[in-house]
């Protein structure tokens, strides 16, 4: 290959690889709370972040009433459920007769508070009613309880409340840790002190058994460290008990006789004096 065509190539190259970069796919939207960003407490922050863990996972459920109702709904956690519609549903019904898609609620028009185990995520802003709450729009309030050790489970619908004038809605549940409150550790200072205490012990003791064994060379029980030390502090303290708790002294006679004594002593006397010689 010549040098012109080498370089013509080269730029050819560069040139797919910054497109590619350039088509890159954009950031999936999440969850605007309601109001200006200047308005968003704290909490809700929080809670978002702590919804994070969901954002990746799909929720669906099908429900099925008679002849006239059968419907699918599609459930993100803060995500778009269909991205490339750029519609922001966060809950969207799916009718199985006609294919027919309505927008539940919406992630943009969000809304978040928790008690203290379970979170409460609502949905604003959906497709309009027809016939039923004024035409108000619709709006999904996903209860999410406490659940560990699971991440997200048991998704499914409760009720839809449409027979008022308005603030009609729908009510999901799942199941999720992230509504769970962060568990306490249940160790008192005492017993972190005991256990910290243990296991310098269990260090001193090892440590110390390797070293007289590898570098000092000793066998037996001079392998343990500071035998010696050891022993002498457990003679102190034997010795010690002897003399506090002893309730007598030591050379002290004994404060009774054994049953029989006496007669014992006469009898061996008249053993020895028949075995002498007449």
């Amino acid at each position: 290959m010549s040098s012109p065509c080498h370089t013509s190539a080269v730029l050819l190259v560069f040139m797919a690889l910054a497109v590619g970069v350039g088509a890159e796919q954009p950031k999936e939207r999440s969850c605007d709370v309601i109001g200006d960003e200047s308005s968003e407490s704290q909490m809700e922050r929080a809670l978002l972040k702590k919804l994070e863990p969901l954002s990746e996972m799909r929720f669906n459920v099908t429900v099925e009433k008679g002849k006239t109702e059968n419907y699918i709904y599609h459930f993100r956690v803060c995500r778009e459920v269909n991205s490339t519609l750029h519609d922001f549903g966060g809950l969207v019904q799916t009718d199985r007769q006609n294919g027919r898609t309505t927008v539940i609620g919406r992630i943009n028009e969000t809304q978040v508070f928790n008690g203290s185990d379970w979170i409460m995520l609502i949905y604003k802003g959906g497709d309009s009613y027809g016939r039923h709450c004024s035409g108000e729009k619709r709006r999904a309030v996903i209860m999410i309880s406490c659940k560990r050790g699971v991440t997200a489970s048991s998704f499914s619908i409760i009720s839809e409340e449409r027979e008022k004038e308005q603030d009609c809605f729908y009510l999901f549940e799942m199941d999720s840790s992230v509504a769970c409150p962060a568990e306490d550790s249940h160790l008192s200072v005492g017993s972190i002190l005991l256990i910290t205490f243990a296991s310098l012990i269990a260090v001193y003791i090892i440590g110390g058994f390797l070293y007289q064994r590898l570098v000092v060379g000793a066998k037996g029980m001079e392998q343990f460290p500071h035998f010696a030390f050891w022993q002498d502090l457990g003679n102190l303290v034997a010795d010690g008990c002897d003399f506090v708790c002893r309730s007598k002294p030591r050379n002290a006679p004994a404060a009774y006789r054994g049953v029989g004594d006496d007669q014992l002593g006469e009898e061996s006397e008249e053993r020895d004096d028949h075995l002498l010689p007449m």
